[in-house]
């Protein structure tokens, strides 16, 4: 465990008291939140894809033809770098503003984009290795982020449930569903479907993996494109910033009347200080007037005496 809570959320977790049931418990309890269906969802059809795409890559490359094995190497370096690159700054700008489902959505909408030229061969211009390496480069950037974005609103909706047995769901689906796609994609692979076969300048084909591939992701849209489900986790983070916040003004304006009774204090006594200092001040001068009469007397007795 970290030394200290990483959110407000978890900090409140610890101070109620909030023991994480068992695994299968909380499994059930997960199915039965609204929403968490969703990013279960578009996180096992990003990592089926990026699977099926890197155990794949030879045949991926070699369509476009890339058939160097050193070239297929970095193509594949290149791919999971685009992965990693896209999750560090897609997933930080969502982690960030909190727009799960926007986010996805472009993503998705991308992953279709990017899927397609990486089966596609237009007969009129042939292989295009340049093409297809920008394809799967761009698939990295977009299908990539899907994975940590939807981690995070699993954990989200389902707070306050266990992470880690969120997590461990999502792994485990799309692990599974990807080892079944694997002999699905491999069969695929082995049909063409021709396109506009009658125009000749637009005339091409497309291998029937990716065509199972596009699918899965047009129907991970619609359903994902349907989420709409309080963000727990998000709300009790605000919640908390919020009583923070309050607390630090409550404090700074308790400190202000502090030293406003200080300072009026301070003017009190000075006031005082101002009256005694005027009361003695009269008190001589009425001693100095009252021995004027004493003095003058005297003089007149020496006038006398020396008459």
């Amino acid at each position: 465990l970290p030394p200290s809570p990483p959110s407000s959320s978890e900090l409140e977790k610890l101070i109620q008291g909030h023991t994480e049931p068992p695994f299968l418990e909380s499994v059930q309890k997960f199915f039965s939140t609204p929403g968490f269906t969703r990013p279960l969802a578009a996180f096992i059809c990003s990592i089926s894809i990026t699977n099926i795409v890197g155990a794949f890559i030879d045949e991926v490359m070699e369509r476009g033809g890339i058939t160097h094995q050193f070239a297929i190497d970095l193509a594949g370096a290149g791919f999971e770098f685009a992965i990693l690159l896209g999750g560090i700054v897609i997933g930080g700008y969502v982690d960030r503003t909190k727009q799960y489902k926007t986010v996805t959505l472009a993503c998705l909408a991308a992953t279709v984009a990017t899927l397609i030229p990486l089966g596609l061969t237009d007969h009129a211009i042939g292989k295009e290795p340049i093409l297809l390496i920008l394809s799967l480069l761009g698939l990295g950037l977009a299908a990539g982020p899907v994975q940590p974005i939807n981690a995070e609103l699993a954990v989200d909706v389902t707070y306050p449930g266990d992470e880690t047995a969120v997590e461990s769901v999502q792994q485990i689906g799309g692990n599974l569903f990807s080892a079944l796609l694997v002999p699905l994609a491999e069969r695929a692979s082995k049909a063409d479907y021709q396109l506009l076969p009658k125009v000749p300048l637009l005339e091409s084909d497309i291998r029937g993996d990716v065509v199972l591939l596009v699918a899965i992701t047009l129907v991970t849209y619609g359903f994902f494109s349907m989420f709409d489900a309080p963000l727990r986790r998000s709300m009790a983070d605000d919640a908390a910033a919020a009583a923070a916040q309050s607390d630090n003004t409550n404090n700074t304006n308790t400190n202000g009347q502090a030293q406003t009774m200080l300072q009026t204090n301070g003017a009190a006594t000075a006031t005082a200080t101002t009256t005694n200092g005027a009361a003695n001040t009269v008190i001589d001068t009425v001693a100095v007037e009252s021995n004027l009469p004493k003095q003058q007397q005297q003089q007149q007795q020496e006038v006398v005496e020396r008459q």
